[in-house]
């Protein structure tokens, strides 16, 4: 499928729109510093790309006999909500939406980031005018996260267009396989300031029908142009 047979554009979030990663990571090893788990942030920020928070708790438990403490959520949220008031757009960004509006092409932003931070990242990168109310989590489909299909079905569908008739733009393997799931067209975008812990190969692996570096590229195979 070329760039113009796409009916609308679904993306993900953190890595593909706004460069929240790194934030992320830093908060994350460490408030688990503090509470007795020492972990490499290259080896946790793999684990976490793309996933949710209760799979990474998950992982914690199974690989590391970690236990999050009562008070430890609400400790994150409140170091992460202060964290991303810093959250970057990922460069070319905006245009890319801008000029997907311009073109009249509809897209819709599908991310396994709890409600409050999506919104709080979408405000501070200056994107959240551009996205609009077309923002979704998984509480919009009863927590089924990412890699399960559910969010991206649930956004095809609050746009009116067939998942099989969408693009999905991804940088995480959970997220890609989520895409190819809901059976749309899946490009991996690697244009986050971190290092991709999935890179170009392991997208391709699972199915990414193509892998950009940048919004500017994404432009150009849409046969896009920024609007003056």
């Amino acid at each position: 499928m070329s760039g113009h047979d796409f009916e609308a554009v679904l993306f993900d979030l953190d890595g593909v729109l706004v460069d929240s990663e790194a934030l992320a990571n830093t908060v994350w090893t460490q408030a688990l510093a503090e509470h007795g788990l020492m972990l490499d942030r290259e080896a946790l920020l793999a684990r976490a790309v793309g996933g949710t928070h209760e799979a990474l708790f998950a992982w914690l438990r199974a690989e590391h006999g970690w236990e999050r403490p009562g008070h430890f959520v609400s400790l994150l949220d409140e170091r992460l909500a202060a964290a991303f008031q810093d959250t970057p757009a990922i460069e070319g960004a905006a245009d890319t939406l801008r000029a997907l509006s311009a073109a009249g092409l509809p897209f819709a932003v599908a991310s396994n980031s709890q409600r409050g931070r999506l919104h709080l990242k979408l405000a501070a990168a200056g994107l959240a005018g551009l996205v609009g109310q077309h923002a979704y989590d998984p509480a919009h489909v009863g927590g089924r996260g990412k890699p399960l299909p559910d969010l991206y079905l649930h956004a095809a569908a609050a746009l009116g267009v067939s998942p099989t008739r969408c693009l999905v733009v991804e940088d995480s393997v959970t997220g890609l396989r989520a895409g190819v799931a809901a059976g749309a067209t899946v490009w991996g975008l690697l244009a986050g300031g971190h290092a991709h812990p999935d890179g170009a190969g392991a997208l391709l692996g699972a199915g990414a029908a193509r892998v950009l570096g940048t919004h500017a590229e994404l432009r150009e195979a849409l046969g896009l142009s920024v609007p003056a």
